[in-house]
């Protein structure tokens, strides 16, 4: 399909897992596309993937002069932007009782913080008529002991979504959320538990999940090219659950 042909789509945390996958997708579908994160090891190897039309850019969502930098390289080399996917984003998962506050820190500096602020410095490079969508988790509906902090960060994210759609409407830019189940990818090796432990906590999601199976990257992927293509015209403010039935059943 190539629903997105002359499109621009942006892309945080582009570099891996689900960023990576949707990158590829919306390729796939046509777009010009552009991608951040953090590890420049990361970031190489999804250029590779990409090729060399596509613009990746070393940048951390939590520092606002990198969000202003990653923009100035997209609307230097494409021009304005047609769909952003806010997708950048930490877990952390630990008990409630021993949590940091360097820890709080930085999941509501990245995920929370830095969604807000990738939104609101996307403004003037967004073309009317965008499509903005937001990585949010049914984790910010769902009680976990492991994932206070986590699952907090993701509900303000989904605030954010209902919001932003309602200041944009006057621009017709759309704003939606994607709720992601727990997913297969990278995220699992960095988020600070034992072998033991990250075995019992994928265990744990796959027992709560309906499908008893983890997600994929690329299914979460067609959901982002559905919600960033006039097939999904007529939603903004919405949250569109892909869990496998995590938090619906």
């Amino acid at each position: 399909m190539n629903r997105l042909n002359g499109k621009v789509a942006v892309v945080t945390g582009g570099n891996s897992g689900i960023g990576l996958a949707s990158a590829q997708r919306l390729q796939q579908e046509g777009a010009r596309v552009a991608i951040s994160g953090r590890s420049q090891k990361t970031l190489d190897e999804a250029s590779k993937i990409l090729g060399k039309d596509a613009l990746v850019v070393q940048a951390d969502v939590a520092k606002l002069p990198e969000i202003d930098k990653f923009f100035s390289a997209v609307s230097a080399k494409f021009g304005k932007i047609d769909v952003l996917f806010v997708n950048a984003g930490v877990a952390k998962f630990a008990p409630f009782a021993g949590f940091t506050e360097a820890d709080y820190d930085n999941l509501f500096d990245i995920n929370a913080k830095g969604a807000f602020f990738t939104v609101q410095k996307a403004l003037p490079h967004l073309n009317d008529g965008a499509s903005v969508i937001l990585n949010t988790s049914v984790a910010g509906h769902i009680g976990n002991a492991l994932g206070v902090v986590y699952g907090a960060t993701k509900a303000a994210m989904r605030s954010f979504v209902r919001s932003m759609a309602a200041d944009l409407a006057a621009r017709n830019i759309r704003v939606n959320a994607i709720a992601p189940g727990p997913i297969d990818t990278p995220i699992f090796g960095r988020v600070g538990l034992s072998e033991e432990q990250r075995a019992q906590v994928l265990q744990g999601f796959i027992e709560r999940v309906p499908l008893k199976r983890l997600g994929k990257p690329e299914e979460i992927a067609a959901t982002v090219a559905f919600l960033a293509s006039s097939d999904s015209s007529f939603m903004t403010g919405t949250e569109t659950n892909v869990g496998g039935g995590v938090g619906e059943i």
